[in-house]
């Protein structure tokens, strides 16, 4: 006679809590280091997002690029980000799936009060180790924005800044432009 399996078994922990934020916890939810985090930007925060969107938006039709703030899974992980910003490829942004950060052009996070410490550390980290290829950091607290590039294993190799707010920041290829951090 058969018997029942252990509750559990089976069961991969990582799959059942990524799913569950996908289709019970809603949108605006995301999974750092194992831990559910609602996302609930303020008016100043959406702000400075929108600041950074309208000056990159140009660019990113010319690349056939979308930005927005959709799913970013990070494999073999227990993360699960939602951006405030990020660019990429349209071709890769059907299907309605989440996508890799090594799939985006650019990534950015916004801190606020409540997350600064995770966009600073945590985020940087995991960005720099699941290849994306540029993370914007602008840090309200701080007034600062810092450019990291040169992603790998250990962290990102380059760091531009920070610079304090009113700084022109050079975004790189394939961006080529600068962006203006005053209304940040």
């Amino acid at each position: 006679m058969a018997t029942a399996p252990e509750y559990g078994e089976g069961i991969d922990p990582e799959h059942a809590l990524k799913y569950a934020i996908q289709h019970i916890a809603g949108d605006r939810v995301e999974i750092v280091e194992g831990v559910i985090v609602p996302v609930t930007p303020t008016w100043d925060h959406e702000n400075a997002a929108a600041e950074i969107r309208d000056q990159i938006n140009a660019r990113a039709r010319e690349l056939e690029c979308v930005i927005g703030s959709g799913n970013l899974d990070l494999p073999n992980s227990s993360n699960w980000y939602v951006p405030d910003l990020a660019v990429a490829p349209k071709a890769l942004a059907k299907g309605g799936s989440a996508l890799l950060p090594d799939q985006t052009l650019l990534v950015v996070e916004v801190t606020s009060e409540s997350n600064a410490e995770t966009d600073r550390v945590v985020k940087r980290r995991r960005y720099a180790e699941y290849g994306a290829p540029l993370y914007l950091l602008v840090d309200r607290q701080e007034e600062t924005v810092t450019l990291f590039s040169g992603p790998g294993h250990l962290g990102y190799a380059a760091a531009d800044g920070p610079h304090p707010f009113g700084t022109p920041v050079r975004l790189p290829a394939p961006f080529d432009l600068t962006l203006d951090t005053t209304g940040l």
